[in-house]
Order: structure tokens, then C-alpha cells, then sequence
């Protein structure tokens, strides 16, 4: 058994990065489609934001994945394509109520924070972990800033 190194990955860490690469670009649509809906200037900014991270994590995924001689994901799953449109039909249910929105997107961010647990616990010692714990760091942020902002919208 070799040692894995960057640019040499075994095929499980590959398949593991593939699935971190729909989860990026599956926030990335999720946050500039929810961006689109809402009024708030500030809110629309930081889903835009949060929006554009997991686009520039979803690249450093997809460059290791095509380091190592693979063909990257470039495109979303169809299970977030559908909770987009559940997003779009709730937010015109309820006049684009900010409410809605953040309750959804917490939803999504409760879904890529535990894909990120996963995959940190299935590669553990791996040559990308120090990219994953990283990119983790950034998710959780975003995760608890549109937990914060839910929360806040509830108590108004």
C-alpha cells in the first residue's frame, strides 16, 4: 500500500470529494436562487457571499479530483434541484417571506455540514484532510450565521 499524496489519490477519497463538489455546487445554487427572492440588501449580499464561497470550494475540489486523472462533478445533485423549487414554491406561498427563506437555507446548511462530518470521518489521515478540516471551518460559519439569522427572525 502506498501513501497517498495529493496527486495520487486512492479512488475511495476521490468518490468521497466528488460528493463534496455536489454538496458546494448544490449551496452555490441554492444561496444566488434564495438571493434572488429576497428584499433585505443585506440578507440578498450574504447569501451571495456565502453563495460564491462554496463556488471557489467547489473549484479546489475539483482541482484535486482532476489532479489525480478524473473527471470532476460540475453539476448539482437532483435531490437539491428539487429543494430549490420547494424553496421558490414556499417563498411565493408566503409573498417571499424572509422567514421561509432562512428557514430553508438553515435546512441546506444542516445538509452540507454533515456531508463535511462525513467525509472528514471517512478520509481521516488522508492527504486532503487539511483542505477538508479547512473548508469545514468555513462551512460551519456559514452554517451558524443563517442559524443566527433564522433565529433572529423568529423573535421580531
Amino acid at each position: 500500500m502506498s501513501l497517498e499524496t495529493k496527486h495520487d489519490l486512492n479512488e475511495a477519497t476521490v468518490k468521497e470529494l466528488q460528493s463534496l463538489i455536489r454538496a458546494c455546487i448544490d449551496s452555490y445554487d441554492g444561496f444566488h436562487e434564495s438571493a434572488e427572492e429576497l428584499d433585505d440588501p443585506r440578507l440578498k449580499m450574504a447569501f451571495k457571499e456565502l453563495g460564491d464561497q462554496r463556488s471557489e470550494m467547489a473549484s479546489e475540489l475539483q482541482q484535486l479530483v482532476e489532479f489525480n486523472g478524473e473527471k470532476a462533478e460540475d453539476d448539482g445533485s437532483v435531490a437539491a434541484k428539487t429543494h430549490r423549487v420547494w424553496i421558490n414554491i414556499r417563498s411565493k406561498l408566503s409573498s417571499g417571506e424572509t422567514q421561509a427563506i432562512l428557514e430553508e437555507a438553515e435546512r441546506g446548511e444542516d445538509y452540507i455540514k454533515a456531508a463535511y462530518e462525513d467525509v472528514l470521518k471517512a478520509t481521516a489521515g488522508s492527504a486532503v484532510n487539511d483542505l477538508l478540516t479547512e473548508q469545514y471551518t468555513q462551512v460551519k460559519a456559514g452554517h451558524d450565521k443563517i442559524r443566527d439569522l433564522r433565529d433572529a427572525g423568529r423573535s421580531k
